[in-house]
Parts: structure tokens; sequence; C-alpha cells
């Protein structure tokens, strides 16, 4: 190819899977639904997109080292001390059960009706093992099932990925060494010096890591630098000792890392998550440029019938075994039974293996990769679908009230917290100081655990159903740095307490956004009311307020908040519960 094909090639793959992602952002779709057709439909009208030709040689191992990053990243949100209570259980027969029956009752069908050898089955089942976040959680966000559920699937795929990614590398190995015609005792001396060198790297990589995060000062962008070249040179040097024991070594940094003590990973990494989100995009629009039309011909209608096994037969088993004797209800099994999609690990680790076994003259690995293709698209189409009407028919739709995190523990706000809860919305609240923390836990609240940004952002909202943040402490500086750090996370609304006019603050005064009550009530000025008898009350709307009350909030008779703020006051309708700040005692006859 000349350098103007290259050029051209590299580009159109950049600019389709950055496009494709934001046209899915825009239909509120995730992002596989637009990703995968735009790059199989790029790759069969132009050969310039055609990472074989335009990377050559180094179009697999780049594949199996960005592979290794985003298990990394998977395996930085496997913080397992948060996998705890009543979803124990259940997501750990999730796993051990849907890996099991997935790979053998895919393999069993695959030999016979893909027409594969007994080695590229048992690959092909063990790489639909996965699922992922990346393609679970944006379905969970659109559909919005009960928490429960939302804890069971997003544990699920984050911890899915990373023990997919092991057995793809363990059975690859043991495939290769069947073929090669080794004995069981050699066969199983390769798995255990493929996992010794895996995991030896990831524990070498992580000890590196912690040395270097925990001792040494640096800024974001220099730590996400470090963080990707240790996990790429780890993977890297593993890969070259040992064929694909990188993905293993990459998994294990990633769970060593969100698991050791002593060391702070920021609950955001909006640097490596833009890393992490371009990675997938690229991939996606690369291996699917790479099946080919003519790849498909024999293999879309055993492919579909491959996924109906999964779909209908395998994973509502596995459901109903993992949810067997627990409090899970009825409808929420059937939903758990109805929520697999494969992703961008599955894709990934069948383009690395599926060409290597080619290579190798194993019967049916050219097949790999093409059905997997199939497979994600009729998976990710099918549940993204259906998934919502299938819940509703379920009952098992999240209710459409608001869950707001109250973040403070002033007297005020504990009293305003209740009123919520008096009108009907499950309200969430954080503290810092420990004397807040009891204070809220006395008055029968539930209390947020962990860390502010935890709790707020990523799967701490996601797992508790946060719709919106309120910031009510009385340091008017750390309102305004938490408001600007949580509206680029928090997917519903961040509001702050007003600072009092006179504020010298740092930050407080210059801030942009709407800000809580008007600038009259200020957090000062709500604890000297509250001081002089003030009270926080909620009362069903109609006519005018009483007179001397604040309105603070609207709730509707769907439990939707809305709040008073220094440029809106929402007007109470029929049916609606207004929260109101009554008058310090002796106002109105004063």
């Amino acid at each position: 190819m000349t350098a103007d094909q290259v050029l051209m090639g590299l580009g159109l793959i950049v600019v389709l899977a950055v496009g494709s992602q934001l046209l899915a952002n825009r239909l509120r779709v995730p992002a596989l639904l637009v990703l995968l057709p735009v790059g199989f439909t790029a790759g069969a009208l132009t050969d310039n997109v055609d990472p074989e030709r335009l990377l050559g040689a180094a179009f697999s191992p780049l594949v199996s080292l960005a592979v290794a990053v985003i298990l990394y990243d998977a395996g930085l949100g496997l913080d397992l001390q948060r996998l705890k209570g009543h979803t124990r259980r259940v997501v750990h027969r999730l796993l051990w059960l849907g890996t099991v029956l997935t790979v053998v009752s895919a393999a069993l069908f695959a030999v016979p009706v893909l027409d594969m050898s007994m080695g590229a089955a048992v690959m092909l089942a063990s790489i639909l093992v996965v699922s992922g976040p990346t393609v679970v959680g944006p379905l969970l966000n659109f559909v919005r099932p009960t928490e429960r559920l939302q804890r069971i699937l997003i544990w699920e795929g984050s911890l899915i990925d990373p023990v997919g990614g092991i057995l793809g590398a363990f059975v690859f190995h043991g495939v290769v060494a069947a073929d090669g015609h080794h004995h069981f005792g050699s066969q199983f001396g390769e798995f255990a010096v493929s996992a010794a060198v895996g995991l030896a790297g990831g524990v070498a990589g992580a000890a590196l890591l912690w040395l270097l995060l925990s001792r040494v000062r640096m800024s974001e962008e220099l730590g996400t630098s470090v963080q990707v070249a240790a996990v790429i040179g780890v993977a890297a040097a593993c890969d070259m000792l040992r064929d694909d024991t990188g993905l293993i070594s990459a998994v294990a940094m990633g769970m060593a890392m969100a698991n050791l003590p002593g060391l702070d990973i920021p609950a955001r990494r909006p640097f490596f998550d833009t890393l992490v989100s371009l990675v997938i995009g690229l991939l996606f629009v690369s291996i699917s440029a790479t099946v080919t039309p003519s790849s498909l011909r024999h293999v879309v209608l055993p492919a579909l019938a491959l996924v109906a096994l999964l779909v209908l037969v395998t994973r509502p088993l596995v459901a109903h075994l993992a949810t067997l004797r627990t409090d899970v209800p009825r409808g929420e099994r059937w939903f758990i039974g109805w929520m697999a999609p494969r992703g961008i690990v599955a894709a990934a680790t069948a383009s690395t293996f599926s060409a290597e076994l080619t290579d190798r003259g194993v019967t049916g690995g050219e097949r790999i990769l093409p059905a997997t293709f199939v497979v994600i698209v009729a998976t990710v189409m099918l549940y993204g679908l259906t998934a919502f009407p299938v819940a509703r028919r379920l009952g098992v739709l999240r209710p459409a009230r608001s869950r707001p995190l109250l973040v403070g523990g002033a007297p005020w706000a504990v009293d305003l917290a209740g009123a919520l809860g008096s009108a009907g919305l499950d309200v969430l609240m954080w503290a810092g100081a420990d004397r807040e923390r009891e204070r809220i836990t006395e008055a029968g609240l539930k209390l947020a655990p962990g860390e502010l940004l935890a709790s707020a952002t990523g799967a701490g909202a996601e797992l508790e159903g946060i719709t919106g943040v309120l910031l009510l402490t009385g340091e008017d500086d750390f309102n305004a740095l938490a408001a600007t750090t949580l509206r680029e996370s928090v997917k519903g609304p961040v509001h702050r307490l007003a600072p009092p006019s006179a504020s010298h603050g740092v930050v407080a005064p210059y801030t942009g956004g709407e800000s809580l009550f008007g600038a009259a009530l200020t957090g000062p000025e709500l604890s000297r009311r509250y001081e002089a008898g003030a009270r926080v009350v909620a009362r069903p709307a109609g006519g005018a307020l009483p007179s001397g009350h604040a309105l603070l909030f609207v709730v509707d008779p769907d439990g939707r908040l809305t709040p008073v703020t220094d440029a809106r006051t929402p007007v109470p309708g029929a049916g609606d519960t207004v929260i109101l700040l009554s008058p310090p005692a002796g106002a109105l006859t004063g």
C-alpha cells in the first residue's frame, strides 16, 4: 500500500470509530450497535479500511496489547470488598455456572453445526463466555431495572471479562498443546507454565505501579501514562516469553491495584477512561473490517442457531440455577436470564486466537472470528431492542421517582432528608465527619458507604440508583469544587448551596451553575434559622404558601424532585408535594 492509502485507511478508522460512538450517544443506543455494522461495511466497500493490510504482522500483537489495556481497566473496577450482601451468592453462581454451562453447551453444539474440530469449538465457546460492562452498562442505563438487578448484572459483567480473558488464554494453550499431540501431563504443564508467567508478570507489574504511584507525586495525565506503559510493557514481555499470557498479566495487575491496601486509585479516571473508550472504538471498527462477506457466507445460519441456543436455553438455565434458593423474585430471575450480550473482549480475543489457530492448521479455526462476530451482532441487537419491553412486562423497572444523594450532615440537612423521605423519595446521604454520620444513622436515614466520588459517580451511582446530587455542607469551597467535579460524571443534576455574598472563599463565589434556594438561603443562614426553631416540612400543594414559609422543592405525583434555584422557581400543581422551610419560632407572632 502507498503512504497515501495508509494515511487514508488509518484516518478513516479513527474517524469512523469516534463518529460511531458520537452517533450512538445521540441515539441513546449501545455503541456496538453502530460500531459493528460501520466497520463491517467500511471493510466491505473499501480496501483502505483493512487493518491487516495497513499494519501487516503488527495487527495481531497490537490487538493483544489493546485488549490488555481494556482488561486492566476492567480489573481496576474489581474492588472485591464491594461485592457483598445478597448479591454475592448470585454473582458467584452466575460466574462459575455461566462459564461451565456456556463452554459445554456451545462447544458440543459448534462441533457438528459449525463443522469445527473439538479444539476450535472449545476455543469459540470460551470466547463466548464473556459479556462485559461496556455492553451491559449502557443497556441497563437505558432500561433502568431495579437496583438489585442493576447491581447483579453490573458485577457479573465486570467480573466475567477478566475471567473470560484468563480462560481464553488457558484454552488456547491447551488447544495448541492437544493439536501438537502432547500427552495430558504435557498439556497440564503448558497450562501451569502459562499461568505462572502471566501471574508473575501481573505481580511484578502491580508491584512496580504500587511503588511509583504511592511514592512518586505525579499529575493525573502522567499517572495514566505510567499505568498504560506498565500494562503494555508487562503484557508485551509476557507474550514474548509465552504466547498470549499478556492478558493474564493485565487482569492480575488491574485486580491487584484495585485491592492493594494503602493505594488510592481515584474513583474518576477521565483521561484513562477516554483512552479506553477510544481503544474500544478503534478495535471494533478494525476487527469488524476484517470480517469479509465471503467469510460469513457459510457461517451466518449456524452461528444464528448457536445464538438461539445461548439465548433461549443456556442463559435462562444459568440464571435460574444461580438464583435458586435465594430471595431474587421470579420476574428478576427471568430478566437475568434475558441479559447476556457479548462485547469487545469477545471480539478482540476472537481476532487474536482465530488467526493464530488458523495459522497452526487447527480445523475450524478460521470460523471462530466470523461466528463470534455474528453472535455479538445478534445478541446486542436482540437484547438492545427487547430489554426495555421485557423488563416492563416482567415488572422489574425502577420507579421513575428521584433518588437524590444529599451530601452533608448538618441538623437542617438531616431534617430536609427526612422531609423528602416523607414525600415518598428514597433518599441517600453522605457525610465525612463521624458526628454527622452518626446523626444521619440515628435519624434512620440510609448512609452511602465509602468515599463521596465512589458513591456519586461511576459504578457507585449506578448500583445505588442515584438520580442527582445536592451539596449541602457548610464548606462553600468544598461544595463548589465537588459540584464542578461531579457534573462531569453524574448523569443527573448536581446542585449546591449558594455561597454568602461577602464570601472570600477560594473557589465558591466564582463557579457557575445554578445554586439551591437562591442567594438568600445560604448554608450559614439555613443553620441560623434552624437553630432559631425553623424546620423543614412536607405538605400537599394547594393555594398560596403559608406566610413566612420558604419553598425549597416540589415533588410531583410520580416522585420527580424539582428544586428552587437562583434561576427558577417551580410552580406547584395539583397532586404535588411541596418541601418548605418554616419560619423560626416566634417569627410570625413577633
